[in-house]
């Protein structure tokens, strides 16, 4: 008994065809349009259910259920923030050389100054304020306007040669070399006679006169011995802590051009704005600073 033959169906095909290679039309499975369409009815109710198309007013629509994920991020920053008016009116009302004296307020500066230090100080002077070239180290006792928490806080909240708050700390070192202060061999001579008082190799021959030159121009400032002035913001020139650097060539560059370093007022607030720290989070940030083993 012969087998009946099978008889092939021949698959319908899109009329394309590719180097002889032609494609079939073939169906999609079930399983896949079904959970296409399952897809789209999802699209359809979330967008009804919640926010999702914008609107001209800069929005998008509420959706149904009136759920709005940053209305629920605001509400936790405003419980938050109620749990700690307490504790934040109590630092405000203290005077600031009596927190070290509160365990209260000290623990809560020390969690609360951390994380306002992380968010807006680190990216300057690094996580774990050892700061960077041109950036203090805040670990140190070498400080350019003072240590004491009192200090700390006006600079925290004035910020330095900024311009947007007139309280700013302010002092500008010339530019003796692109001013024609100075000329390139008085500059070399002033050079040598700051490595001497900072206690690195210098050049001798030219040590003699750079002393009469920093007598003459630089004295005022950083002071006869070279130890600094924190009133003007003046740099102990005698200790081997250096912003940009103390090697010849940084130091030719200091010199020549002078630096001009900015940091922003963190209490301002034009008319209408918030401003970018508030006075409990100055405060906590500054006791923070002032504990990190630095503070005079």
């Amino acid at each position: 008994m012969s087998k009946k033959p099978t008889i092939r169906k021949e698959v319908e095909t899109t009329g394309h065809s590719w180097d002889g290679i032609s494609e079939y039309n073939n169906p999609l499975p079930r399983w896949w349009l079904w959970t296409f369409y399952a897809c789209v009815a999802f699209a359809v109710a979330y967008s009804v259910a919640y926010p999702a198309w914008p609107i001209f007013s800069g929005e998008a629509t509420p959706g149904v259920l009136k759920s709005s994920t940053r209305a629920d991020v605001q509400a936790e920053i405003d419980r938050y923030a109620a749990a700690n008016k307490p504790i934040e009116d109590k630092l405000v009302a203290t005077d600031l050389g009596q927190i070290q004296n509160d365990p209260e307020l000290v623990d809560y500066t020390r969690n609360a100054g951390a994380a306002v230090f992380r968010t807006w100080c680190a990216q300057c002077h690094g996580a774990g304020a050892g700061g960077n070239k041109g950036y203090p180290n805040l670990l140190d006792s070498d400080w350019l306007w003072g240590g004491t928490i009192e200090d700390i806080y006006t600079t925290v909240q004035h910020g330095i040669r900024n311009a947007e708050d007139p309280e700013a700390r302010f002092s500008q070192m010339p530019s003796f070399g692109k001013d024609g202060l100075l000329t390139p061999e008085q500059i070399s001579e002033v050079v040598a006679h700051v490595r001497k008082i900072s206690g690195q190799e210098f050049d001798a021959a030219l040590e003699p006169a750079g002393a009469t030159v920093f007598a003459e121009n630089c004295a005022v400032c950083h002071g006869e011995a070279g130890t600094g002035d924190h009133a003007q913001g003046a740099p102990n020139l005698t200790d081997a802590i250096w912003l940009y650097g103390g090697d010849v060539h940084t130091l030719t560059e200091t010199v020549t051009n002078a630096r001009f370093g900015v940091m922003p007022s963190w209490s301002y607030a034009p008319d209408g704005v918030k401003p970018r720290l508030s006075e409990a989070q100055i405060r906590a940030v500054a006791s923070y600073v002032h504990a990190l083993g630095g503070g005079q």
